[in-house]
């Protein structure tokens, strides 16, 4: 069955689906202008392809859902929904553009990388997840633990011969034991902190769909008492999961690469001096890390 969504213009598919190009192909992978993924729609797997029919102007994207059971109206909504809250595309990118039109670099940025929206992970669960495995070690080495937990221990949708995993469940990760995600690459500790977080989302001690209408700053300070999570990886978690543009992980050793790069030429940059220069950024400032990122991964030059 197919959808037609139109997202708020300006909308580039191609550049907002770009850091999907290096993904798994049988978890999440963007290739020959269509992105693929399992969602859940009521506890359901289907496999969703999203292609752009459209253009920057007047984008429009369509969406194959591919279930192993028949889908009522309201999983079609549901799965609708979910494929406009990963790429957001009811979000306006023209007060962004308004915003900075007078920063010293994103305003030259911005019109090559005209229509780029970041994308939001499916759950607020898996971005802390990953967000945990991610913690001090290299984003290719984090995605490969990612990878392998999600294939060892994810569900799997098979249709047309071809096998999918979606991300594992709260219910799924607590049953496990420090040894079983050890076997995945997790540390020690990260496995501690990845069981012990499913186990209180499973025992009702933490609702992390309660977090949705929250302002950022209070998120971040109820994450950050959780074990395993400090301010790092609660602010990375804020803005991968839940589109929450104003905060941004100051301390990431990447992200301060990339701004050094177009801010400082390539002189090294602390985490405070990242936070000054965000401050150039207002309220944007997760979305503007997000755009210098896709143009250092694009080489834009300025």
């Amino acid at each position: 069955m197919k959808l037609i969504i139109r997202p708020q213009a300006p909308f580039n598919f191609k550049l907002s689906s770009i850091i999907f190009s290096n993904g798994d192909l049988q978890i999440q992978k963007f290739e020959n202008n269509s992105y693929w993924q399992v969602i859940r729609v009521n506890r359901n797997l289907v496999l969703i392809t999203v292609r752009s029919v459209g253009s920057v102007d007047e984008p429009e994207l369509s969406v194959t859902i591919k279930p192993e059971y028949d889908l009522n109206k309201e999983d079609l909504v549901l799965a609708r929904n979910m494929v406009k809250s990963i790429f957001n595309l009811d979000f306006k990118l023209r007060n962004f553009y308004d915003d900075m039109n007078d920063e010293k670099i994103l305003s030259q940025l911005i019109p090559k990388l005209r229509g780029l929206n970041s994308p939001t992970t499916p759950t607020f669960f898996e971005s802390i997840i990953t967000s945990i495995i991610e913690q001090q070690i290299s984003l290719k080495a984090a995605r490969s633990i990612e990878n392998h937990m999600i294939k060892k221990y994810g569900e799997k949708l098979t249709l047309e011969s071809n096998t999918y995993f979606a991300f594992p469940t709260p219910e799924i990760l607590s049953k496990l034991k420090k040894e079983d995600l050890r076997e995945c690459g997790l540390s020690f500790r990260k496995s501690e902190y990845v069981i012990g977080l499913s186990n209180c989302i499973e025992e009702n001690k933490i609702d992390l769909n309660g977090f949705k209408n929250r302002i950022a700053s209070d998120v971040i300070s109820e994450l950050m008492k959780i074990r395993g999570i400090g301010r790092w990886t609660a602010e990375l978690a804020v803005v991968r999961g839940l589109h929450r543009l104003v905060k941004l992980p100051a301390d990431d050793i990447g992200l301060r690469r990339v701004v050094a790069h177009y801010y400082t030429d390539d002189k090294p940059i602390s985490g405070d001096e990242l936070r000054e220069i965000a401050k150039g950024w207002g309220r944007w400032s997760g979305l503007a890390a997000f755009y210098l990122i896709v143009a250092e991964l694009m080489s834009v030059k300025i």
